[in-house]
C-alpha cells in the first residue's frame, strides 16, 4: 500500500468523519468506509470496523465537550443506549451475512436528506420546550427507537448516528445541541460495540490505516464540537446542514467511482 496515498486518504476521511461527528453526531462510517474502499481497496466489512473504532474516541471527546456545556441528556441517553447496544451486535452479525454492496447506500442518501432538512427547516426547539415532554413517554420512545437505531448502526454503521439525530430532534423533541451531545454520548458505546463485533468476526484491520483514521477523526471532531457549542442555534443548523449535504454528495460520488 502506498504510504503517501494512505496518509492523504485517511486525513481527508478523518476530517470528514470528525466534522460530521462533532457537528451532527453522525457515525464515521458514512465517510471513512467509502473512502477506504474506493481509494485503498479495503474490504467493505473491515472498512466499517475501522470507521466504527475511529468513532469511539471522537464521540467520547465530543460528548465530553457537549456535556461540559450542559448540552447532554445522560438519563434518557442511557435508556436509549441499552437497547441500541443490544441490537448493534445483532446488526453487525447480520451485516456479515449479506453482500457488501448492499451496505451503506441507505445511510449515504439519508445523510444528504438530513442535511437539506437542517438548512430548509432548522431545529429551533428550546430546552424549556424539551422539559414539557412527559418523562415516561420519552423513556418508552427512547427504548423502542433504540432497538431500530442499534440494528441499523451495527448493520451499516453510518445509519445509526443519522437515525439517532433525526429521532432525537423530530420524535423526542430535543433542541439541536442537546440532540447532538446525546447522540455522540450514545455513539461512543455503540461504536465500540460495533467495532469489537466487526473485528471479532472479520479479524484485525491494517494497523497503520486504523491508527491514522482514529487520530485524524479525533482531531477534527474536537475542533467541530468546540465550535458547535459556541455557535447560535441558527448558525449550528446551517453549519450542520451544509456539512451533511457536502458529505452526502462526496460519499455518493465515491460510491459511483467504486
Amino acid at each position: 500500500m502506498n504510504t503517501i496515498l494512505m496518509i492523504i486518504v485517511t486525513f481527508f476521511a478523518g476530517m470528514g468523519a470528525g466534522l460530521g461527528t462533532g457537528f451532527a453526531g453522525m457515525s464515521a462510517a458514512a465517510v471513512i468506509s467509502p473512502m477506504l474502499i474506493t481509494f485503498l481497496g479495503m474490504d467493505p466489512y473491515m472498512a466499517v470496523g475501522i470507521a466504527l473504532s475511529s468513532d469511539v474516541l471522537a464521540s467520547a471527546v465530543s460528548a465530553y465537550t457537549y456535556g461540559k456545556n450542559k448540552n447532554l441528556d445522560v438519563k434518557n441517553g442511557l435508556i436509549m443506549m441499552v437497547s441500541v447496544l443490544a441490537f448493534t451486535v445483532v446488526g453487525s452479525y447480520v451485516s456479515s451475512l449479506v453482500p457488501s454492496t448492499t451496505m451503506g447506500n441507505f445511510s449515504v442518501f439519508m445523510t444528504f436528506l438530513l442535511g437539506i432538512k437542517f438548512i430548509v427547516k432548522p431545529v429551533m426547539t428550546t430546552k424549556e420546550a424539551m422539559e414539557k415532554v412527559s418523562p415516561k413517554k420519552r423513556a418508552v420512545q427512547s427504548l423502542i427507537c433504540g432497538v431500530m437505531i442499534g440494528f441499523i448502526c451495527g448493520f451499516i454503521g453510518a445509519g445509526g448516528g443519522m437515525m439517532m439525530l433525526l429521532i432525537l430532534t423530530s420524535v423526542l423533541g430535543y433542541e439541536l445541541k442537546t440532540a447532538v451531545g446525546t447522540s455522540v454520548f450514545i455513539m461512543t458505546f455503540t461504536a465500540f460495540t460495533g467495532a469489537v463485533s466487526h473485528f471479532a468476526i472479520g479479524g484485525m484491520p491494517n494497523i497503520a490505516v486504523w491508527i491514522l483514521c482514529i487520530v485524524f477523526t479525533l482531531l477534527w471532531a474536537r475542533i467541530a464540537a468546540v465550535f458547535a457549542n459556541k455557535a447560535t442555534p441558527k448558525t449550528l443548523n446551517r453549519a450542520t446542514g451544509v456539512i451533511l449535504v457536502v458529505l452526502g454528495i462526496v460519499v455518493m460520488a465515491f460510491s459511483i467511482l467504486n
